[in-house]
């Protein structure tokens, strides 16, 4: 029955309970934390140096979950390092490709069967990477999760129609982001789903792993109320409620009440043919009554402890994130329960670095990559991306609409800064957060008196090479690339090598302008690292043509 581990996708295990963490001198976190970096880039190595580790499940049969552990490591790497071409990411990939390109197939179902979660974070993976080039197979995966959806609205093992809560709620999230990625999903299905959750709560206000459906009628008495699953009960209600828009509209939108934007013109966005798609109108208080059953549940169960600590910290993590924009609440940088999954966490971390797998069922990669989701507050920074339209995949809706305009076939935000020094204080203050989703003027100059330029030259020369936020190192290399000035070479031949994707092109860009190369060394867009060592190498051979002492610092000592 249900309450066996291995009901879960290899995710995770560990008799210590949630309550287990040690709530007492507790430290205020945030994510930026040098202690959760420390830890997140400890992870990240894990994930790296075990990326041949044997998965737990097989990877020759579809339905077993092996393919899902590639893709959840994957997932969970993109989100920390929003670099496509890394192994970890491409190997992830190629699993959930593999994945959906077997679907499809006969799915033998009992407990053996974990393709629900395989199809849940394969549609995570595919969707964080490039929603444009992976946009048939996300269609497919949308159409796997309509026919797999059994008839009373749940999600579960092929041939049981009883429906689980756990696998329900990746369901629900698999859908909401579909969604946020533009696709029409099953709206009538997705309610369904939020129908389905609210019957099978306990009149207590707890969720088990499995609901008894009354049907209709009054809730009836359910077995093997857990912690875990009442988080994940009331996180999938949150984001079944969020993906029907019942707490707002989304990044897409028709246009109206954007503030700036002429009535006449309406948003095009490429691929989101969801935009005037209809969605069902569910009541909203019967369902935030279910959550506030569940938090009075929680509230004097908590002593429970969870069963299964990496899997639940990632629900809690998604629970706070939805409830947040549900409740309409104000984002706290450093909430209690933050804190106390660090401290847990901290607790638990390898000396290598990432953490252990479960007594059974479960693999420490995934518990590594369960953490690393939890401890980057990754579900809230992708309600954050989705609500800005800026993700990997370039959604593009700004997150400022007061000031929005319409350029060509382009919408922009009001600008961050219009002076290099406003820029370069905004950078410096929040490490870049504050530009998701805004333009930066392509007119934006540096000083013209000489001592100025050079101190915003030094300041962003810092940027490039010691800031930890992709969206800073961004700006910087942009804005060393259009200085013109043959000082910044090195830092740009620098750059060529920062991990995220779009940096190295600015850099690459930035060189070609100031040697008037405009065929460069031929480094592609999406360069394999041979590639870019070459071009680094060819830029510093050029460069000490005309600077033919100069010592590059991070090659040459």
């Amino acid at each position: 029955m249900a309450t066996k581990p291995h009901v879960l996708l290899l995710f995770l295990v560990s008799l210590l309970a949630v309550s287990c963490f040690n709530s007492r001198d507790v430290n205020a976190y945030t994510s930026d934390d040098p202690v959760v970096l420390k830890m997140v880039d400890g992870g990240i190595r894990y994930l790296e140096a075990n990326l041949k580790t044997q998965t737990k499940y097989p990877l020759n049969v579809f339905y077993s979950g092996g393919y899902g552990e590639h893709a959840l490591a994957g997932y969970a790497h993109m989100k920390m390092r929003h670099d496509p071409q890394n192994p970890v990411v491409q190997q992830g990939i190629r699993s959930a490709l593999s994945f959906v390109r077997a679907a499809s197939g006969r799915d033998n179902g009992g407990h053996e069967s974990k393709s629900v979660y395989v199809a849940a974070v394969s549609t995570l993976l595919l969707a964080e990477v490039d929603r444009i080039k992976y946009r048939s197979e996300l269609e497919q995966l949308e159409k796997y999760f309509r026919r797999v959806q059994f008839r009373n609205g749940g999600y579960g093992y092929p041939g049981d129609q009883q429906g689980d809560v756990s696998q329900t709620q990746y369901a629900m999230l698999a859908l909401w982001t579909l969604d946020r990625a533009g696709l029409v999903v099953d709206y009538e299905g997705v309610a369904a789903t939020v129908n389905w959750l609210m019957r099978v709560q306990d009149p207590n206000g707890g969720w088990p792993y499995k609901g008894i459906d009354p049907g209709s009628g009054k809730r009836v008495k359910q077995q093997n109320i857990k912690v875990a699953m009442t988080y994940a009960g009331a996180s999938a209600l949150l984001i079944g409620g969020d993906t029907l828009r019942l707490w707002g509209n989304g990044p897409e939108g028709d246009g109206a009440g954007i503030t700036g934007l002429p009535k006449a013109v309406g948003l095009f966005k490429e691929g989101f043919e969801n935009v005037s798609a209809k969605r069902p109108q569910l009541p909203v208080e019967p369902i935030l009554s279910s959550i506030e059953e569940g938090e009075r549940w929680l509230a004097a169960n908590k002593k429970l402890g969870a069963d299964w600590p990496y899997y639940n910290i990632y629900t809690i993590e998604r629970y706070e994130s939805f409830r947040e924009i549900a409740l309409k609440l104000e984002k706290n940088p450093s909430p209690a329960w933050y804190n106390e999954g660090v401290e847990f966490l901290k607790s638990k971390e390898q000396n290598r670095g990432g953490w252990p797998p479960g007594i059974m069922y479960s693999a420490a990669p995934i518990s590594t990559s369960l953490a690393l989701l939890f401890l980057s507050r990754s579900t809230q920074k992708a309600i954050e991306q989705a609500s800005t339209g800026a993700t990997q995949g370039g959604w593009g809706l700004p997150e400022d609409t007061t000031a929005i305009k319409v350029e060509g076939t382009q919408i922009k935000g009001s600008a961050p800064a219009n002076e290099v020094n406003d820029l370069l204080d905004m950078l410096s203050d929040d490490e870049g957060g504050g530009l998701e989703g805004k333009s930066i003027p392509e007119d934006l100059k540096l000083d013209p008196d000489p001592k100025k330029r050079a101190a915003q030259i030094d300041r962003l020369e810092r940027l490039v090479r010691g800031s930890r936020s992709w969206q800073a190192r961004r700006v910087a290399a942009r804005l060393l690339g259009q200085s013109d000035e043959m000082r910044v070479v090195p830092t740009l031949i620098f750059a060529l090598s920062d991990p995220d994707p779009s940096v190295p092109r600015y850099a690459r860009d930035g060189l070609r302008f100031i040697s008037r190369r405009f065929e460069g060394f031929g480094m592609p867009d999406k360069p394999t690292k041979s590639e870019v060592t070459q071009a680094q190498l060819q830029w510093r051979e050029w460069y000490r043509k005309f600077n033919p002492g100069y010592v590059f610092i991070d090659y040459d000592l």
